[in-house]
């Protein structure tokens, strides 16, 4: 090979040209569009090649977010002071009064934030300037710090002070943090979290992903700062310097991100709704109920978390029995070994390694010729029970107040729906008497009951209302059984007379499978019958409701179309498989696009009567608290001498929160409990 005198081979790219570079993601999702590279144009939407781009690049933060449409980095020239004295506060505080709006950033031990003890405070007045006031850093060598209660009596008049514009980053957690230190967070009406979640649900929210993607910042990571596992070191043995440049640059992020993400939800009248109007308020709301929790009778659970395990021990020995030997019913491998080799069951599915299925429609499906599989399936739902409920509740309850307080996350869901977590309460069994006997736990305090409401068919009244189905519409119009009035339609010629049981309980798998996207496969499985019966079942349902059909057609084209669908309100869901290349990806994205306006639309209803519930209560002085949200149900603890009010108050509220078609209707219930009461 010829070289020149430097030993540079010629006609070769210098070396230094050949280092990697960014990847340059809209171009490259331009190039898989032009030449139809599908596979890579999916990589890119899930965030694979960003992924490893940046792990080539010399191993992946773990800020950066599993996301593209990385904005061009933004020259911000960053500058983060510690306040280590008063005189230095005074001067933050002037500029504090002085800004339009200020980024928050609390910085705390503890992952309960109702339970976290408080570090230090963050601010940040404009892009890149912040500041970090310290007042629990504890270790050796520590600087001097003003103290807490030193710090509050210049801050708190300002953090209370609602005319003063505020802007964070999961403002509901800043809230409960600084309620721990007496201070109630007013102002507050910017939470770059919940921009982000109204734009994009379908996304990551969380703030250095945010900041990768539309700052083009990469923030540090609790990780870098704290370490992880046995090496983890709480935030308050943190060094001062470290702890100013983390947490004024989340103060600084949540600013800039409020900054560069409100524009895009004002500009959008029904983005700009969903988010003042219902993901703002109903934060509020959801931080109150965290804060209240639910009391709980954790004697009951220790007792019946005794009787589940000696019916486990029971079953164990039964199933040992039928299989001729022991195993392990905790591990699939055995299971499967047992069912399919040992005694030569059917294989109904494999996983994706290739080894025979034993999940759980895998089970009810062998359960209907084997009496193993059905023995098998009640050991593994009594052991979640016990596992998930009857021995965990009780050592979450916290102990100042005796009682569980969940969380509630408002932007995990793309439909809008909140989920609960640490514990969830959302997913404890009704349709069996032990998960209904595992709600008798949750009790009201001497003096009150447990009042539940219930919106009735919510969804099936939306979807009346969207497809303007006339037989639906007049249904529930004249108060009607819903499921009887389909099951007249499909199976009787209208004559609700003449409708079975069986055909009431068939119609109304029906009505709510097909609100779901369910195909006739699916519904023949859920009714036990072959699958031409069930196709013609739905024939016969969209000929008889051929509205409900032009809807869900118009549905599945429009979000093809435009990529996402929306709420009656205004709340986009994005469906990015929508228009793959084929398969289950493209058919549970149809699926989601027919149920999602419905969903959404009755995640929206909720969290509206959420709202109007707690202004109502706040308004007229009532003592009844909120204290559980789970799907379409609110769930209250009401003294005795309110209880009349909250019959007829909660479920008009809850009635005139939104105008359909058809009636709103909320069913009240009161107990003791919250199983008596649902």
């Amino acid at each position: 090979t010829d070289c020149d005198l430097t030993g540079h081979v010629m006609g070769w790219p210098e070396f230094e040209s050949l280092a990697l570079r960014p990847v340059d993601l809209p171009e490259m999702s331009a190039f898989a569009d032009r030449y139809g590279f599908s596979q890579l144009k999916r990589e890119i939407v899930e965030g694979k090649v960003a992924e490893r781009a940046a792990s080539s690049a010399g191993g992946k933060k773990a800020g950066i977010p599993d996301d593209t449409q990385v904005a061009p980095s933004q020259a911000i020239v960053t500058r983060y002071e510690t306040i280590l004295d008063t005189a230095a506060l005074a001067a933050w505080h002037a500029r504090l009064d002085a800004a339009e709006r200020v980024g928050v950033h609390v910085a705390a031990d503890g992952d309960d934030p109702i339970r976290a003890t408080v570090v230090g405070l963050a601010f940040a007045v404009a892009p890149g300037h912040a500041c970090y006031l310290p007042v629990a850093h504890a270790y050796a060598g520590a600087p001097d710090q003003v103290a807490l209660a030193d710090a509050l009596v210049v801050l708190k008049p300002w953090l209370d002070d609602a005319s003063r514009p505020k802007a964070g980053h999961d403002v509901k957690r800043l809230a409960h943090l600084l309620a721990n230190v007496g201070v109630s967070l007013r102002g507050a009406v910017f939470d770059a979290e919940l921009e982000s979640y109204v734009l994009e649900a379908h996304r990551p929210h969380g703030i250095e992903s945010l900041a990768y993607r539309h700052l083009g910042r990469t923030a540090l990571t609790e990780e870098e700062v704290c370490g992880k596992g046995v090496q983890r070191i709480a935030f308050a043995d943190v060094s001062v310097d470290r702890a100013t440049a983390f947490a004024g640059e989340r103060a600084d992020l949540a600013l800039h991100l409020h900054d560069a993400l409100d524009p895009r939800v004002e500009a959008d009248a029904g983005l700009r709704r969903v988010y003042r109007e219902i993901e703002l308020p109903v934060s509020s709301v959801l931080g109150r109920i965290e804060r209240t929790g639910v009391l709980l009778d954790s004697a009951r659970l220790v007792a019946q978390s005794a009787e589940l395990a000696s019916r486990l021990s029971t079953l164990e020995q039964e199933v040992y029995a039928m299989a001729g030997q022991p195993f392990n019913l905790g591990s699939p491998k055995q299971i499967g070994e047992m069912l399919f080799g040992k005694l030569g069951m059917p294989v109904k599915r494999k996983t994706a390694s290739g080894a025979p299925s034993t999940d759980e429609d895998v089970l009810q499906e062998l359960a209907a010729d084997f009496p193993l599989p059905a023995k098998l399936l009640e050991h593994r739902s009594l052991s979640k029970l016990k596992g998930t409920y009857t021995d965990k509740l009780p050592a979450m309850v916290n102990p100042a107040t005796g009682r569980v307080h969940t969380r509630f996350a408002q932007t995990v869901a793309v439909t809008g729906r909140l989920s609960s977590n640490d514990p969830n309460l959302q997913n404890i069994p009704v349709r069996t008497a032990e998960g209904r006997r595992i709600r008798e736990a949750f009790i009201a305090p001497p003096g009150a009951k447990i009042v539940s409401a219930d919106y009735s068919q919510i969804e099936l009244r939306i979807m009346a209302h969207i497809s303007g189905e006339p037989a639906l519409l007049n249904a529930f119009a004249e108060g009607v059984d819903v499921h009887r009035a389909t099951a007249a339609e499909v199976f009787s010629g209208g004559d609700l007379g003449a409708v079975s049981a069986e055909q009431r309980r068939f119609a109304k798998v029906i009505n709510f499978g097909l609100i779901y996207g369910m195909s006739a496969f699916g519904l023949a499985q859920n009714l036990g019958i072959d699958r031409s019966a069930a196709a013609a079942y739905i024939e016969r349902y969209f000929a008889r409701y051929p509205a409900v059909k032009r809807y869900m057609d118009e549905t599945r084209a429009l979000a093809k179309e435009q990529g996402y669908v929306e709420t009656l309100f205004g709340r986009r869901v994005y469906l990015p498989d929508i228009n793959a290349g084929g398969g289950p990806r493209r058919a549970g994205a149809e699926r989601q696009a027919i149920n999602a306006p419905m969903q959404g639309t009755a995640a929206d209803l909720v969290k509206l009567a959420m709202i109007a519930i707690q202004r109502t209560l706040d308004a007229e002085h009532r003592a009844t608290r909120m204290v559980l949200q789970v799907h379409d149900e609110l769930v209250f603890e009401v003294p005795e001498a309110e209880l009349d009010w909250a019959r007829e108050t909660v479920p008009r509220v809850m009635a005139g929160v939104g105008t359909l078609a058809v009636p709103l209707v909320a069913e009240v219930g009161v107990g003791a409990n919250w199983d008596e009461a649902h």
